[in-house]
């Protein structure tokens, strides 16, 4: 499905902390604007924003939801902090969110930093640092999203084949290692080629996680990662993908990362 090098995990995932986090954060229906749904930026908000001006994007009354991975690899990660400060944006974790919170380990820094784009985190103070750490852990492992379509939901990663989307957010919400396993770095169903739809109350679900080449279809999950950081890279088809979700019906757009904004 994708031959770009991607995240480098060797041995056991840290379980993540989730001590006081909204695991599951959910939305009601955006009854003045529209709602849209933005693939892996891995520190191209340059582009993020070119792509949000061609839609007219309106910081008043539009909404902004990610799948995560804000951050690595990219020119602009440093400004993912202030991104998340917008009451107009919101995002779930990715395991480059989780690498950064994972960071106070040395293991884990050394892993981050040499195989997974982490270099621009040594750019930060150790109070600067702690901050990150802390929002980063603040983020959900999946959203919901109420729309004009129906429920819309978004997970980093991957949903379990064998669970519908209500149980694996009670899953999620309880801990539950493979749940956590599957929100943040799965791959399985993309690499079974697995099309059984996610059952429940869900219309759609956004993921992003594995680059792919073009938008791909697995059932009602659909993949949005198409590898905006990897122009960098030489990789001609990068591109950054964002779906409007609501309230019309679903349209994409893509911006090309090969020139700069």
């Amino acid at each position: 499905m994708s031959d770009i090098e991607i995240s480098q995990y060797p041995g056991s995932i840290p379980e993540p902390d989730l001590i006081d986090v909204e695991v599951v954060a959910r939305f009601a229906q955006n009854t003045t604007g529209r709602d849209f749904v933005v693939g892996d930026v891995h520190g191209m908000f340059g582009h993020l924003k070119s792509l949000l001006r061609d839609v007219d994007f309106c910081d008043s009354s539009d909404r902004l939801f990610s799948v995560g991975d804000l951050v690595d690899r990219g020119p602009s990660s440093g400004e993912a902090l202030s991104w998340l400060r917008q009451p107009w944006f919101a995002a779930c974790r990715g395991n480059h969110e989780q690498f950064a919170i994972d960071s106070e380990d040395p293991e884990q820094l050394e892993l981050w930093i040499n195989y997974n784009g982490g270099a621009w985190w040594l750019e930060l103070s150790e109070g600067e640092q702690n901050e990150w750490r802390e929002t980063f852990r603040q983020l959900p492992l999946a959203m919901e999203i109420e729309t004009a379509n129906g429920r819309i939901g978004v997970v980093h990663a991957d949903v379990p084949p064998s669970l519908s989307w209500e149980n694996f957010t009670a899953l999620l919400e309880l801990g539950d290692h493979n749940a956590l396993f599957y929100a943040i770095w799965s791959r399985v169903r993309l690499q079974e080629n697995n099309t059984a739809p996610v059952e429940g109350q869900v219309e759609r679900i956004y993921c992003g996680h594995t680059p792919t080449r073009q938008q791909v279809q697995m059932g009602n999950l659909h993949y949005i990662d198409t590898g905006a950081v990897y122009s960098r890279d030489g990789y001609e088809d990068a591109r950054l993908t964002l779906i409007e979700i609501h309230p019309g019906p679903y349209t994409a757009y893509e911006m090309y990362t090969d020139e700069p904004v």
